[in-house]
C-alpha cells in the first residue's frame, strides 16, 4: 500500500509539472519539448488530469490555448507545491541551509521604520537567501502574488494562513504646529467636525476614529477631509506639511512628536486602542521552508513596537 501511495504522489507531482509546463509555454508541443515527451503524451496526460479533477483547465482552439478560471487557480497552487517540493529537496541536500528567494510584503510605515533597517544584518547571516521586498499598503493574496510573508495590521480575517504576532502599538491623532496655528486646536472630539481629517483610500468608507466621551463611553468620528492617500507614509508627509490631521500608530510618528514636528491631539479622549501587527504566511499542512522560518524568527528577535 505504501508503495502504491508513493507512486500516486509521484504521478500527481508529474501531472502538475506537465500542466505548469503547458501553461508557461502556451502549447502542448512546446511543453513536450521542454519535458522530452511527445505532444500526444502531454495531451493525454492533461485530459486524464481534467477527468480526474472533474474540471476543464484549458480552453482549446486550433490556434490558441488559454487557461480557464479553474486552470488559473490550479496553476497558482501547482507552482507553489512544486516550489515547495524543490525547496524541500534542496534543503535536505544542503543540510536544511536556508536558501532561495524570499518574498516579503509589508505596509509602508513598518517597512520604513522596522523592516528595511534590519535587512542588511539578515543578508549577512543568510547570504544564500535572495530578498524580494515589496513595501506597499495594498493587501495582497499570498498565493497569487507568491508572497512568503506578509506583514499586516489590524484584526485578521479567518483564512488558512498562519499568523505570528510581532507586537502592538498605540494609536494617536496628530497635527503639525503650522496647521494648529492656522486652524486652532481641537479640544473635544466634537471639534473635529471643523477640521480636515485625512483618510486612506484603500479602506472601507465607514472607517472611524474612536474617542472617549465625557462619560467614558467610546464614540466614533468618521474622518471627513479633502484628501485620501494610499499609504501611511504619504499621510505622514501631508500631515507634516500642515494639510490636516492624521491618525497613526504611535511608532510611526514617535520621532516627529519628540522633535516637535507633530503635536498629539485629544489625548484625554484617547481610548487607548492598539493596532496589532502580525507576520502572516501560508500554512498549516504545507512545509514552511527554512528561508521563511529564519525570517519569522529574525522578525521576532529584532522588531520592537514599544515606545521605548
Amino acid at each position: 500500500m505504501d508503495s502504491i501511495m508513493a507512486r500516486q504522489d509521484i504521478n500527481r507531482a508529474f501531472e502538475m509539472a506537465v500542466f505548469v509546463a503547458v501553461v508557461e509555454t502556451g502549447a502542448f508541443s512546446a511543453a513536450a519539448r521542454r519535458l522530452a515527451l511527445t505532444p500526444s503524451a502531454v495531451s493525454k496526460l492533461i485530459n486524464r488530469l481534467e477527468a480526474r479533477l472533474g474540471a476543464r483547465l484549458f480552453q482549446r482552439s486550433t490556434r490558441q490555448l488559454h487557461t480557464t478560471p479553474e486552470g488559473d487557480a490550479f496553476f497558482v497552487q501547482c507552482k507553489r507545491i512544486l516550489d515547495d517540493i524543490d525547496g524541500a529537496e534542496r534543503e535536505a541536500a544542503q543540510g536544511a541551509a536556508p536558501r532561495g528567494r524570499l518574498r516579503i510584503n509589508c505596509f509602508v510605515p513598518f517597512g520604513v521604520r522596522h523592516l528595511l533597517p534590519i535587512l542588511p544584518e539578515f543578508a549577512q547571516r543568510y547570504p544564500d537567501i535572495v530578498l524580494d521586498v515589496v513595501v506597499s499598503d495594498a493587501i495582497v493574496d499570498l498565493l497569487e502574488d507568491r508572497t512568503d510573508i506578509a506583514i499586516r495590521t489590524g484584526k485578521l480575517k479567518e483564512s488558512n494562513l498562519v499568523a505570528r504576532k510581532l507586537g502592538e502599538d498605540a494609536m494617536v491623532v496628530v497635527a503639525a504646529p503650522a496647521y494648529v496655528a492656522q486652524h486652532g486646536l481641537p479640544r473635544t472630539p466634537q471639534d473635529l467636525s471643523k477640521h480636515n481629517l485625512l483618510a486612506f483610500n484603500f479602506r472601507c468608507q465607514n472607517e472611524t476614529w474612536p474617542f472617549l466621551d465625557e462619560a467614558g463611553n467610546t464614540v466614533q468620528v468618521a474622518p471627513q477631509g479633502n484628501t485620501c492617500v494610499s499609504d501611511g507614509e504619504s499621510m505622514r508627509q501631508l500631515v507634516l506639511a500642515g494639510m490636516g490631521l492624521g491618525r497613526f500608530s504611535r511608532q510611526h510618528v514617535l520621532r516627529d512628536i519628540a522633535q516637535g514636528h507633530l503635536i498629539p491631539l485629544l489625548q484625554d479622549y484617547n481610548p487607548g486602542d492598539k493596532e496589532l501587527v502580525h507576520a502572516v504566511f501560508v500554512g498549516p499542512g504545507l512545509q514552511v521552508p527554512a528561508r521563511v522560518r529564519v525570517m519569522l524568527d529574525y522578525l521576532l528577535e529584532k522588531v520592537s513596537l514599544s515606545d521605548a
